[in-house]
């Protein structure tokens, strides 16, 4: 079924917006949902299990939402048949040439991401409508309260959103639920929904191994700047440090990495606490994982993997040597690959090292073991196979 009314759209004062749309002669409302961000359909038409895979992906194309009212594991079968559309590659034309980019390039990064967003648009036009206390009125749909609790909090009033950030919320839940083993602790991490989960173990391994400072035995205090989960401060707990500070701005990340240390039994030994960037005072050693890659997030867990202008990182090395103590250490885990997409160079980052009175100690390297990493079909698998990741020792410059 369908109907071909526009919504109608009224901003509330909080910020969020309410659907209008009728079908047939009946009028509806519910408050529109999007973590990402993503602005309300322009059109919206009602669908169900008559609609086929080619219309749907048809009138998403064109910017046409769909608010299903059908079977929910239909329409979880159709976003996939959608999926399966936008994988289908052009052919390319007899006698032509390859028309391919460097291997490894901005500019395929950059259309890389753009053929992201455009496949996220696409496929975020299947919608779904949730009723108060996150009920799905489909028939054979999930219980999802649990897990759209954990993500968006209490539901008193209908809402719409995509099937494919449900579908997210969900997977998230799961995680949280089960969670995700890390050898360095030799127990599992709980991630929340929107913060970034520690599956590329490598990381956490440099931090595990990195010789600790000798000035550590004269004050145990570390800061885990920009926290996350709460990893990477259990790790410097688990290795004897008698007090970590793990900071960070984002209120669920900081929820997360409490509840984490708890589990692990450590929370009199790390204090999670809110500040940007650094909290008061000089620590021995101080630990940041900022996001790798220079650019701008398209949803809050992309606020791991993006940071606009490399601010977090230039952050972190112009504030080090006001907070670290004599003969402490600055360690920084950082990827190489923003510099085989060109978007960082290496020079670049020696010099804000140099500029922020700061010289390189040492550096320990480790190659990511992700499954990206040796997918030859992935846009950016040159520069991904030749990704090192890097634990740079810092330390105040004579």
């Amino acid at each position: 079924m369908s109907n071909d009314r526009s919504p109608q759209v009224r901003h509330e004062g909080t910020g969020g917006a309410t659907l209008i749309w009728t079908e047939g002669a009946e009028t509806h409302s519910a408050l529109w949902r999007s973590e990402a961000g993503v602005p309300l359909p322009r059109r919206i038409v009602a669908a169900d299990d008559t609609l086929s895979a080619d219309a749907a992906y048809r009138l998403a194309c064109e910017g046409t939402a769909l608010l299903w009212r059908g079977d929910f594991q239909n329409a979880r079968q159709l976003l996939q048949a959608m999926a399966r559309r936008l994988e289908r590659k052009p052919r390319r034309k007899r006698g032509a040439g390859s028309g391919t980019l460097p291997a490894a390039s901005a500019e395929v990064f950059h259309r890389h991401r753009m053929a992201q967003a455009q496949r996220a648009r696409i496929l975020g036009m299947l919608l779904v409508p949730v009723e108060a206390g996150h009920v799905i009125p489909l028939r054979r749909a999930p219980d999802v309260c649990k897990a759209c609790q954990e993500a968006f909090g209490a539901a008193d009033a209908p809402y719409v959103l995509s099937l494919r950030e449900l579908l997210g919320v969900i997977g998230a839940h799961e995680w949280r639920r089960k969670g995700v083993p890390v050898r360095a602790l030799a127990a599992s991490i709980h991630p929340y929904h929107g913060v970034f989960s520690p599956v590329r173990g490598e990381y956490v391994q440099l931090v595990a191994e990195a010789p600790l400072p000798d000035a550590l035995k004269a004050k145990s205090l570390a800061f885990d700047i920009g926290t996350g989960t709460g990893v990477l401060a259990a790790v410097l707990a688990r290795r004897g440090v008698a007090h970590v500070v793990a900071t960070d701005m984002n209120e669920r990340a900081l929820a997360c990495a409490r509840e984490n240390v708890e589990r692990l039994g450590l929370a009199n030994t790390v204090e999670v606490c809110r500040a940007d960037l650094f909290p008061p005072g000089h620590a021995t050693l101080i630990v940041c994982n900022p996001p790798w890659l220079p650019g701008k997030p398209a949803s809050p867990l992309e606020h791991a993997i993006y940071d606009p202008d490399s601010s977090m990182l230039r952050g972190y090395l112009a504030g080090l040597a006001d907070h670290l103590e004599a003969g402490g250490e600055g360690w920084l885990i950082l990827s190489d690959l923003a510099e085989y997409l060109g978007l960082r160079s290496r020079r670049e980052l020696l010099g804000w090292i140099e500029q922020a009175g700061l010289k390189v100690l040492n550096r320990l390297d480790t190659r990511p073991t992700h499954a990206r990493a040796f997918d030859a079909d992935d846009p950016l698998h040159a520069a991904r196979s030749a990704e090192v990741t890097s634990l740079w020792r810092l330390g105040r410059a004579a």
